[in-house]
């Protein structure tokens, strides 16, 4: 079983659009949960989101940060593996059925990520030379910048019970510092299609 974790903020028409590429994911199980943690939003969220129904899990906290928005729905998570996708970019329709495809070939990963689009104010950029995702055994390049992205990755749940969970203390760079523990002691598998669609500058 495969859980997706959508943390989600003020972002009433974008996370719609996010949780909507989820749905649109082919070739899954029919058991894919896909859990959306409201952390307090204002904006009208909540009541959005019942356009989903049954489709959706419904997750609320008082404002916390992400750190805590994504715990909290790795800890209520049902699922062996998990996705996360921040609540303001996309999956393209193949991105979980490539990873799990990828897990199914190399039983004893732990982690893969694919690729991004990065689009920045309506318009697509192209990312540097020194972006370029690694693979396998990478700390050290990681090291030098964050190389992980949270759209893009999916994982197996037990990685957390070596590593722990997202830093609720760390007012940025939360994922960086989950990607650090990570990478120190296992490989970064790398799926090298950009599936996700990274939006930014909005």
């Amino acid at each position: 079983m495969i859980s997706t974790v959508i943390p989600t903020y003020n972002r009433r028409v974008l996370v719609l659009q996010a949780i909507d590429s989820v749905l649109a994911q082919r070739n899954v199980p029919d058991d894919l949960e896909i859990i959306v943690v409201d952390d307090g939003s204002t904006d009208g969220t909540a009541d959005a989101l019942r356009c989903f129904g049954e489709k959706i899990r419904i997750l609320r906290q008082e404002r916390s940060g992400v750190s805590a928005a994504r715990n909290y729905g790795i800890v209520e998570s049902r699922g062996q593996y998990i996705a996360f996708l921040d609540s303001d970019d996309l999956w393209l329709p193949e991105k979980l059925a490539a990873q799990m495809k990828y897990f199914h070939e190399n039983p004893d990963a732990r982690i893969c990520q694919t690729q991004e689009t990065w689009i920045r104010c309506g318009k697509r950029i192209n990312p540097r030379k020194y972006h370029k995702k690694p693979q396998g055994h990478c700390f050290s390049l990681l090291l030098e910048r964050c190389m992980v992205s949270p759209s893009a990755v999916a994982l197996h749940k037990s990685i957390f019970d070596s590593i722990g969970l997202f830093d609720e203390q760390l007012p940025a760079c939360e994922d960086y510092d989950l990607w650090l523990r990570i990478g120190c002691l296992y490989p970064v598998g790398l799926i090298d299609l950009p599936l996700v669609v990274k939006r930014g500058g909005h």
